[in-house]
């Protein structure tokens, strides 16, 4: 392994969390514009107007960097930073089995679990579910957020679960349908993995 491999590893890594956390926050911000006082188009209009907004800061970032290619380098520098910062060392070279990465559909119905007949749950309510269950001991909220969200399932800052007073991040169930291509036989088979 070269002396760059580790650096490399942990920039492009980081780089894949930034861009995950990136696309997860966009596509909270759109869902929020919801409106649930509003029924059928006109409630879905504030979520089209925050896409269009996306799009449009994406389209003058564009022409910003054809107008003046020399921002490309404190872009460059700023993403690199972020990665950095995002990333986590590079794995060490396997000499014995890692543990097993957690199954994306288990930790959707651990969740599903968690949030019962609600639209939502709060991360420290279904952290709470978690350790009742003998499983990640001493984690503590940004533990279980940083591992739900390397699995790509997003967590929205502003969730109010029924009994809360105040809203705070947490999963909606909207992100957690299994997608569409998923049977029966994989929904049996995460229910006993958890």
């Amino acid at each position: 392994m070269s002396r760059l491999a580790r650096p490399a590893g942990r920039i492009a890594s980081g780089s894949a969390t930034v861009a995950r956390r990136l696309a997860a926050g966009a596509a909270a911000w759109v869902r929020r514009g919801r409106r649930d006082d509003l029924t059928g188009m006109k409630a879905a209009l504030g979520c089209w107007l925050r896409l269009a907004l996306l799009a449009l800061g994406g389209y003058l970032l564009w022409r910003l960097v054809r107008a003046f290619p020399n921002l490309l380098w404190p872009l460059t520098a700023g993403w690199l930073i972020a990665s950095w910062r995002a990333g986590q060392k590079a794995p060490a070279p396997a000499t014995g089995e890692a543990p097993p990465a957690p199954d994306v559909d288990a930790v959707r119905t651990l969740l599903l679990e968690a949030m019962g007949e609600a639209d939502a749950v709060h991360l420290r309510t279904a952290l709470a579910h978690l350790q009742e269950k003998g499983h990640g001991k001493g984690w503590k909220v940004a533990d279980l957020r940083a591992r739900i969200e390397a699995l790509g399932i997003p967590t929205d800052p502003k969730v109010k679960a029924p009994g809360s007073k105040s809203p705070t991040r947490g999963v909606r169930r909207s992100v957690l349908a299994p997608p569409p291509d998923a049977g029966r036989e994989a929904s049996t088979t995460s229910s006993t993995a958890a």
